[in-house]
This record gives structure tokens, C-alpha cells and sequence, in this order.
């Protein structure tokens, strides 16, 4: 039942339509329910997004940023650096040149006459400034990357309305992290960005990478991994959309999004009903652009969550895959990338060392930062005054992004990142840009061994 139809019989009913009223009865975890059985793939939904819009305050922001500097506030102060840890607003209390430690929000970034970095921190008690020295080279090239609104605890010596910092510490994944691995031998495979609909979308391409995936194409090795393959997740973009950009329609090869959809549903049928496929949206899909977005709208959709093999999820969002008695299974966090744009033109390191080339570099970053968006500038989203849907709590075990429209695999401190290939061609205009898509690949994850391998369907 579409989200229309669901209003028209609730008024149908005389019940009075209102957000908590549509969420109690026709609440997506419901429609859920039918994905969340045991199932051979053993999939379990550990965080989705499905709470009902609502008019929004400037309030919300508020309880939204304060929200988001508690939960890392929280794991900051855990770190063995944080000795002498004290609220801005006691700094006042302390002697000249004693070390204490602090944690804050980054209001404000400059660089001083003598070419040193100065931040302007701020916490729930008050405010103050921190001098990142420049003869401090390590902690001096760390600030060179920090960016507005992001959450750090600081360890210096105090000065009048000042502290000078010796070293910066981020919220990051600890050291000691576990790299989990499953008893048995199974994989899941990644794609995103498939924008059916495109008239440069790789339908012969994407044929291909379907054939393979039930076993009728590859050598006798990418056939077995097939084989073994239990999950294909979706990472957002599954079709090219209407009205995303000026003037979109000159490049659409199917101008109607909900027969988008159905192609897309078409070609997925083809898919072994064993093999479990989890979608999440991207910003040329339906429904909001604003992070967190919920899962796919009925509505438009409704061809992709008829099929009986579907989880269809929000961006962002986390599940579980490959759990057994005695193993725990792995969390996989599925996040579109709306935000690794900004980073890549923002963040010193990151742009001179290829930008947007270097996805890793970019999943990394976000990792450290404990966070999907941490500037207020990097994305669209909808300030949730009761949660931060973008805030990374707990630690995953596979961290997948697409939206850059290149593949990339590596690891960090456990954690497997994986940037997802695109299903549409090179064009002129990216060329021009300096872009350098990467089509038509599909990523593999061996579940036992956690190793990748990267299949090309391009050509």
C-alpha cells in the first residue's frame, strides 16, 4: 500500500491524520518485519531511519548540536590523553601555564599575522581561544585539516583567554579494535549509483554483472564467489531521478521515475531469491534530499519492495549480516556520501593528495571524526531534536560509501571501507572537470577472511 493510500484510508476511517498517528500504524519497521525473519542470509536491522517528517524550529538545531557535542564529548574524555580534564568556563580557576585538557566544538578557524592557527572552542559551559603553534609542526599539520563544527579535546597550557595546545585529539576508532571475521566462507557483494534511466546508464554492462552474480559468467573462481554470495547491497543513486539538476531531462533516457524504478526492479528479478539485496537511497533517488534519508517512498518505489529478496533501508543506516550462534555477525554501515564532496575540496591533506580521487582518505577522515557530516556546511540534513542519525556510535565493521562514482577498498583499524562503483558512462563534461569515474565494477567481501576483490564489468 502506497503512502497516499495509507492517508486516504485512515481519513476514510475518520481518524485524524497526524505524524505519531501515521507512524503507529503504518510505520516502515513494520513493513520491515517481512526482511527482519531468520532468514539463510541473517540479516538483521541494527539502526534505519523511519520517523515521520515534521515542522521544524531553529530550537532543533540547537538540541541537535548539543546532542552531537554529548555523544562525542563522551567518547573523547575516555582517551588516556584527557588527564586534567576541565569545563571552559573553570579554566579561569587555573594557574598560568598549567596543563589541562578540554573539549569543545570548533566555532571559528583563522591563521594569525605570524602564520599560526587559532580556533575558537566552545563547550556547553562556555568558550575560549586555542593557539595551535606553528613550531609544533605535527600538531600544527593536524589542525591544518580540522573544520568547522567538528568535536576535539585539546591538551595545552592555560593563558590569559587563551589555551596554548600541545596536541589535538579526535573522537577515531580505538587502536585496540577487533577485525572480525565469520566462521564460514560467504560474501557479500556492492554496487551503487546505477541511475537507471540515464541515456549513459551501462544496461549491457549491468547485465553482465547480473550474470555473473547467478552463476553464468567469470572464470571458475568469480563463479564460486557467486555462488557463495549471500547479500548485494544497493548503496543509493539506484536510479538517475527527475528534476535533480537543471535542465536533467535533456539527459534522461526514461523521464518517468516510477517506471525507473520498475526497470530497475525488472533486471533485479533476475536475481537468485537467495541471495538478500539491501537497499539504502541517494540524493538522485525519491523522497527528501536532507540527511538521514528514510527508506525508498512507497509511492515511487513500490516495484522494488514488492520483491520478495528486498530489505529496503535509510541513508544512513547500519545492518548486521552473516550472524550465527556463535559469532556475532558483522555491522555494516551504509552511508550514500552526499558529504565526501565537501571534504575532498576542504581538508588540505585530502585535496592535495588527489581529492575526490581518494575516497579512502575521505572514509578515514570521517571515521576519526566519528561523524558522517561534522560542518554544518557539508550536507542537507534535518536536525533531529531527539538523536544524531549521522553521528557514528557504534564502531562498524564494514564502512560502505558511493556517490563519487569510483571503487576503492582498504582498511582502518578493522574497519573495511569500500567506495562503490557507478553503473553509468564517462562523459565529456566529467572528463572536462578532471573527474575520473571508475564504471561498472562490483566489490566483493569475503566475509571469513574479510579480503576484497574488485570485479570489472567496464568494456
Amino acid at each position: 500500500m502506497s503512502y497516499s493510500e495509507k492517508v486516504d484510508l485512515l481519513l476514510k476511517k475518520g481518524i485524524l491524520v497526524t505524524p505519531d498517528i501515521l507512524k503507529k500504524e503504518f510505520s516502515t519497521r513494520k513493513e520491515l518485519s517481512k526482511s527482519e525473519e531468520e532468514t539463510p542470509g541473517k540479516i538483521k536491522i541494527v539502526y534505519n531511519y523511519d520517523k515521520p517528517s515534521k515542522k521544524r524550529v531553529v530550537d532543533d538545531f540547537v538540541s541537535l548540536f548539543n546532542i552531537r557535542f554529548k555523544n562525542l564529548e563522551k567518547i573523547i574524555r575516555q582517551r588516556s590523553e584527557m588527564q586534567n580534564l576541565v569545563s571552559i568556563n573553570k579554566l579561569n580557576l587555573k594557574n598560568e601555564k598549567e596543563i589541562v585538557s578540554i573539549i569543545g566544538i570548533i566555532t571559528k578557524k583563522w591563521q594569525t599575522k605570524n602564520g599560526h592557527t587559532m580556533l575558537f572552542l566552545e563547550d556547553i559551559s562556555g568558550s575560549v581561544n586555542v593557539l595551535v603553534n606553528k613550531n609544533n609542526k605535527a600538531v600544527y599539520e593536524l589542525a591544518k585539516d580540522l573544520v568547522q563544527d567538528e568535536v576535539i579535546g585539546v591538551c595545552g597550557g592555560v593563558g590569559k583567554n587563551i589555551v596554548f595546545s600541545n596536541e589535538i585529539i579526535f573522537p577515531d576508532i580505538p587502536l585496540s579494535n577487533e577485525l572480525k571475521k565469520a566462521p564460514e566462507e560467504s560474501y557479500a557483494v556492492f554496487i551503487s549509483d546505477i541511475h537507471i534511466g540515464s541515456k549513459v546508464f551501462l544496461k549491457k554492462n549491468f547485465k553482465k554483472f547480473l550474470s555473473w552474480l547467478n552463476g553464468n559468467l567469470g572464470s571458475e573462481n568469480q563463479r564460486l564467489i557467486a555462488k557463495k554470495t549471500k547479500y548485494l547491497f544497493l548503496v543509493g543513486d539506484l536510479v538517475e531521478g527527475v528534476g535533480v539538476y537543471p535542465n536533467q531531462e535533456e539527459n534522461l533516457d526514461i523521464p518517468d521515475i516510477k517506471e525507473q524504478y520498475k526497470q530497475l526492479a525488472n533486471l533485479l528479478k533476475t536475481i537468485s531469491s537467495n541471495k538478500k539485496i539491501i537497499i539504502c537511497p541517494g540524493n538522485h533517488d525519491s523522497g527528501r534530499i536532507a540527511e538521514p534519508q528514510p527508506p525508498l517512498y512507497n509511492d515511487f518505489a513500490k516495484s522494488l519492495w514488492d520483491l520478495s529478496n528486498t530489505i529496503i533501508i535509510s541513508n544512513p543506516s547500519v545492518v548486521n549480516i552473516g550472524s550465527s550462534e556463535n559469532f556475532s555477525g558483522l555491522d555494516v554501515l551504509l552511508y550514500h556520501g552526499y558529504s565526501l564532496i565537501y571534504y575532498a575540496n576542504n581538508v588540505e591533506s585530502i585535496r592535495v593528495q588527489g581529492g575526490q580521487k581518494r575516497v579512502d582518505l575521505l572514509m578515514k577522515f570521517l571515521l576519526q571524526k566519528r561523524h558522517l557530516a561534522p560542518s554544518h556546511e557539508s550536507n542537507m540534513y534535518v536536525p533531529d531534536a531527539e538523536e544524531d542519525p549521522l553521528f557514528i556510535d557504534k564502531i562498524p565493521d564494514v564502512f560502505v560509501t558511493g556517490h563519487i562514482h569510483r571503487a576503492s577498498a582498504s582498511q582502518y583499524r578493522g574497519v573495511t571501507l569500500l567506495n562503490t562503483s557507478c553503473w553509468v558512462d564517462i562523459t565529456e563534461d566529467q572528463e572536462k572537470r578532471g573527474l575520473e569515474p571508475q564504471p561498472a565494477r562490483a566489490i566483493t567481501l569475503n566475509l571469513q577472511t574479510r579480503k576484497v576483490k574488485i570485479i570489472n564489468f567496464y568494456g
